[in-house]
């Protein structure tokens, strides 16, 4: 041995731009590669950085393998250092080039700690150095991978157990599912949380029971997005309620929301719903006049597929496909994350509603930008939803199906808006 470590300086060109943009693929690449150079694994931390590039090392007994990406320049630039003449790090370039697909890679090896510049200490821990070497065990291997839900100012990270449970690049967006440890399984879509176990009820009780306790004439629904499965779970809790028609755009979701998140998806064969894979806005278009007691847009944020579903030529057919009497209930964004979308929303519906229907609420979501998340709720004609709100009749409900958030003094508080959100309203 000439030198006290190895260390391979690498670049990987020409890569596939999803899988440099995989953080269990890369994850499970770099394990499997420092564990074939005969490294002893001791633990592993990867992040994701929406909307592209991983970073992440593997810290291994004779030192690390550090990577970061660029999917969009299909370029990956790693680092593996070894001490000692025990690991070969010359397998892990190896395999994570062809992990990688790289069309081409390049290495550049440096020795480190020369032995030839070096002089060695005196270092005497008689018995202390015996007592250690009997008592080393290997040890335990920790995996520390992150999803992240990240804009240019500001970013979410939780922690998942490494595999992606479902991915699917649809021809909409791309759908995944992780088992967080905080949150339970978490369902994103194009690195961006959508719901997850922990939290999803105060979205969707949010969504769903504030209208519905203030209708409870309602016969005929339609929800428009909602692949999840929750808005239509709590919807047909109600048994005055005779047909759910829901319109998502991407069947993957559904699917994804099926396998892995039951405790959503449990109302999708209930012989009320009629389940349609097709665009939401296309549908409300072509569908006759005052045809629903209810309306729910239970859309993504303002982008890809989602984007129209915050338009005013859809809400205007929503208002049209109404019956008198009949309830809008849409998510209309964050007030602090997404102003423009929000505040735009809110004169839009106003302007086809009437100022004096259209009233903005509010629930509190951890895994949503800000934690602070709005609902807007549309009348047309009908109920005020705190003057005409039956207190007894929400204290009933919230006691009978068990929910976890939405309950009489919730309903009534949420639409208590701070100041500055009335300000921006306002303007």
């Amino acid at each position: 041995m000439k030198s006290l470590g190895r260390h391979i300086l690498v670049e990987f060109h020409g890569c596939s731009s999803e899988v440099l943009n995989d953080v269990p693929c890369i994850e499970s690449s770099m394990v499997g590669a420092a564990k074939e150079s005969g490294a002893t694994i001791i633990s592993s931390v990867f992040h994701h950085f929406s909307p592209f590039g991983v970073s992440g090392v593997v810290v291994i007994q004779e030192s690390h393998l550090a990577i970061h990406t660029w999917p969009e320049y299909r370029y990956a630039a790693v680092d593996l250092f070894t001490c000692g003449d025990s690991v070969n790090p010359w397998t892990s370039y190896k395999i994570l080039k062809k992990a990688f697909q790289a069309e081409h890679g390049s290495a550049v090896e440096i020795n480190r700690g020369q032995l030839d510049l070096l002089e060695k200490a005196s270092m005497e821990l008689g018995e202390l150095r015996d007592e250690a070497a009997q008592q080393m065990v290997v040890p335990k291997y920790s995996r520390s991978v992150w999803f992240t839900d990240r804009n240019e100012n500001m970013a979410l990270s939780i922690r998942h157990k490494g595999d992606c449970l479902f991915r699917e690049k649809s021809p909409y967006q791309t759908v995944e599912v992780f088992d967080t440890f905080e949150y339970g399984k978490l369902l994103a879509v194009d690195k961006m949380v959508m719901c997850s176990e922990k939290d999803e009820k105060g979205y969707h009780e949010m969504i769903i029971h504030v209208p519905m306790v203030m209708q409870p004439e309602v016969k005929d629904v339609l929800v428009v997005g909602g692949g999840d499965g929750g808005s239509i779970r709590e919807i047909l809790r109600y048994d005055p309620v005779e047909r759910v028609t829901m319109v998502e755009i991407d069947d993957a979701v559904v699917r994804a929301s099926k396998e892995f998140l039951p405790s959503l998806s449990s109302a999708f064969d209930h012989p009320k719903l009629n389940l349609i894979i097709d665009d939401g806005i296309e549908y409300v278009k072509q569908a006759p006049d005052a045809c629903f007691d209810m309306i729910v847009v239970d859309s993504s944020d303002p982008v890809g597929p989602a984007e129209g579903l915050f338009s005013k030529s859809f809400y205007q057919d929503v208002y049209r496909c109404l019956r008198p009497g009949g309830v809008m209930t849409a998510q209309s964004e964050s007030p602090h994350f997404n102003q423009k979308a929000f505040v735009e929303l809110n004169h839009c519906l106003k302007d086809i509603f009437n100022v004096d229907s259209v009233f903005c609420y509010l629930a509190f979501i951890p895994t949503y930008p800000t934690g602070m998340w709005s609902f807007t709720y549309c009348t047309k004609g009908g109920k005020h939803p705190v003057a005409d709100f039956d207190r007894a009749r929400a204290q009933l409900i919230s006691k009978e199906f068990g929910l976890q958030y939405y309950n009489s003094d919730i309903h009534g508080a949420a639409f208590c808006l701070p100041t500055f959100i009335r300000t921006m309203l306002d303007s």
